[in-house]
């Protein structure tokens, strides 16, 4: 491992307090090209800025901020974790000479789903819906406490995970970066992250890509669900399909937006035609 500069403490307090309050906007951009990309880079923005704030850095700034731009989508109070790590980390980057700076977004994707289905448990599943028990059981008998006690309750937990997310996830990783690169293990763990990330995208594509065609066909006496057929084959295949239709364009340079109007043209021609 070979430094370029000696580690210095870039999270101050001043940076910590800015991702800390900037992570509650997160979702304020979200969308269906990088889900909360936009955000998690303008929670992190003031760290990349002190990363590289002069002059002669503008093109390892403007590679951070394209990393950061990368798709990201996580429950929203676990969100200063990955992204602790993924500041260490770009800390990392700026000081080792030979560090991947793929490593980064692969980390980070292979987090997002972990880290989803636990928070996603917790905070949505669980503490909500305590917290809105309490407070409509206690509205319903006019008291003004109600809605009061359904925020504390809900926020205090939120509060604490992002905090102590971000610290952990920063110091950890830090640590945890340095031992990896020196024991060797740096290169293991981006491949598996990349793979798991891999997962967790293939999984995303199948559950919140939902399209299903209605034809259906005879012939001779017999009828047949072209649905049915295709689910025999593989379950999912045409919300892969058109996934990789678009990935193919993207990597063509295409437009995402003559993408999503090339989209939503098709799909009233092919449900106008009774196909879709």
């Amino acid at each position: 491992m070979t430094n370029k500069t000696t580690k210095t403490e870039i999270m101050d307090k001043t940076t910590f307090r800015k991702i800390f309050w900037r992570s509650f906007l997160l979702q304020g951009t979200w969308n269906y090209i990088n889900g909360s990309g936009v955000g998690a880079l303008y929670m992190i923005l003031p760290f990349i800025r002190k990363l590289y704030p002069k002059p002669e850095d503008k093109s390892a700034r403007v590679s951070a901020l394209k990393r950061g731009l990368a798709y990201f989508n996580i429950t929203p109070a676990l969100a200063p974790f990955p992204m602790g790590i993924a500041s260490s980390m770009e800390e990392q980057n700026k000081n080792i000479v030979d560090f991947d700076p793929s490593s980064i977004n692969a980390v980070k994707a292979s987090l997002m789903g972990p880290l989803s289905g636990i928070g996603d448990s917790l905070f949505w599943g669980t503490i909500r819906v305590i917290a809105a028990g309490i407070g409509i059981s206690l509205a319903k008998a006019g008291n003004i406490l109600g809605p009061i006690l359904f925020l504390v309750i809900y926020n205090i937990p939120n509060f604490i995970a992002r905090y102590y997310g971000l610290k952990y996830g920063y110091e950890l990783g830090g640590d945890f970066i340095q031992k990896a690169y020196k024991n060797g293990y740096m290169k293991i763990i981006t491949k598996a992250a990349g793979i798991l990330g891999m997962i967790m995208v293939g999984a995303m594509t199948f559950s919140t890509v939902t399209l299903k065609t209605i034809l259906k066909f005879k012939m001779g006496s017999m009828s047949f669900d072209l649905q049915k057929i295709l689910d025999q084959i593989m379950l999912g295949i045409i919300p892969l399909t058109v996934t990789l239709i678009t990935f193919w364009l993207i990597r063509k340079k295409v437009s995402a937006n003559k993408i999503i109007v090339l989209m939503v043209i098709l799909s009233f021609a092919l449900s106008a035609l009774k196909i879709l």
